[in-house]
């Protein structure tokens, strides 16, 4: 069996496009509804089980359970875990999970930074084990693991308050689990332009499962522009984005905002008050919602996940994707120090997309 966590709905969604990347997967017309790409599912020629620990907020948990309902469509099973409903939720989840961890004989997971997953790793022994891309992070979990340095998030400080200091041990033991040996067999499966470290198996995510079931997208003549959490995260200064996402508008005359999930209203109604914009809250993640349509001729980006996915997704449409980089003076004092280089190396590494220079 093999067993998956997510906790976010690109997690999900990269699981199915791990599972349909598999060798021997297949496509088969379903009994009773139209052929082609929307009247067809893949047969699960691997036993796979999702288990969903769900996050908290509300754009979350909506996007995840739109992705739960496209698993199980796909034959997969889905089981939602309340893993963060209380004080007592991780015990539990850890108590009830346990019987199915020791029965798998691989582990799929989506953020090895999670503290919460990796102590689901400390759980199991020599199983073999495959990291499917949570975003950009999956650049810096690989260059991490190749240095052998521990895990820590890129865009974090780095200061070590009570609760990091409890989990070492934890992250320390996760950190192994995900090093590959002789009886354990590490994947990673991404779209990301990354050098994995010895003995780590890379599988390219071609987001093909995307592209069979969505699409071809309805275009339309203007331009989009993708939203990111960078100032909820710390690293932008809110002043400096409003005024960028403002200039960007204005320049390619783009008309809608889609939101990422983790932005606050107060900023997104801030946004639709000063630039005019209409903002899109998308109840997929942003591949699937672009594949779908209508979509805009140029999708205009900050440095974030989908200026790597996007261009995979829409490949063979003529859509234009185009990432505007970020400027030094747009960083906050709180930012780690790593985030000025880390983002551009996101902007660098993209293939088949325009760079744009930071709006003055």
């Amino acid at each position: 069996m093999n067993l998956a966590f997510v906790e976010s709905p690109v997690q999900l969604l990269n699981v199915l496009e791990w599972a349909h990347a598999r060798p021997g997967a297949t496509l088969a017309g379903v009994p009773g509804q139209p052929t082609g790409p929307v009247g067809t599912r893949r047969l699960p020629v691997a036993d796979l089980t999702v288990v969903v620990l769900s996050p908290t907020d509300p754009m979350s948990r909506g996007q995840l359970r739109r992705m739960a309902e496209l698993a199980r469509d796909e034959g997969f099973t889905v089981r939602w875990q309340e893993a963060r409903g209380g004080a007592g939720a991780p015990l539990k989840t850890v108590r009830e999970l346990a019987p199915m961890l020791h029965r798998a004989e691989r582990i799929v997971i989506g953020d090895p930074f999670s503290r919460y997953v990796q102590l689901l790793l400390t759980l199991f022994g020599g199983k073999d084990l495959t990291v499917v891309d949570d975003g950009t992070a999956t650049m810096e979990f690989v260059a991490q693991l190749a240095r052998g340095e521990k895990l820590v998030r890129w865009h974090r400080r780095g200061r070590r308050g009570p609760r990091e200091l409890v989990l070492a041990p934890v992250t320390f033991l996760a950190r192994r689990r995900l090093t590959p040996s002789r009886s354990r067999d590490v994947e990673v499966f991404t779209s990301m332009p990354v050098e994995p470290p010895p003995g780590v198996t890379l599988t390219p995510n071609r987001f093909a499962w995307t592209r069979s079931r969505f699409g071809p997208p309805k275009i339309t003549r203007g331009a989009d522009l993708v939203g990111t959490s960078l100032v909820e995260t710390g690293v932008v200064d809110p002043d400096q984005y409003v005024e960028a996402v403002a200039a960007l508008a204005r320049t390619h005359g783009a008309t809608r905002y889609f939101a990422h999930r983790r932005e606050s209203s107060d900023k997104l109604h801030r946004l639709a008050v000063e630039t005019g914009l209409e903002i899109v809250r998308p109840d997929l993640p942003l591949e699937l919602i672009a594949r779908r349509g209508p979509i805009g001729r140029t999708v205009l980006s900050f440095p974030s996940t989908v200026v790597h996915t996007l261009p995979l997704a829409l490949v063979g449409t003529g859509i234009r994707v185009a990432v505007c980089d970020i400027a030094p003076e747009w960083l906050r004092d709180t930012a780690s120090p790593r985030a000025q280089g880390f983002l551009a190396g996101v902007t660098g590494t993209a293939r088949d997309v325009q760079r744009l220079p930071a709006p003055a």
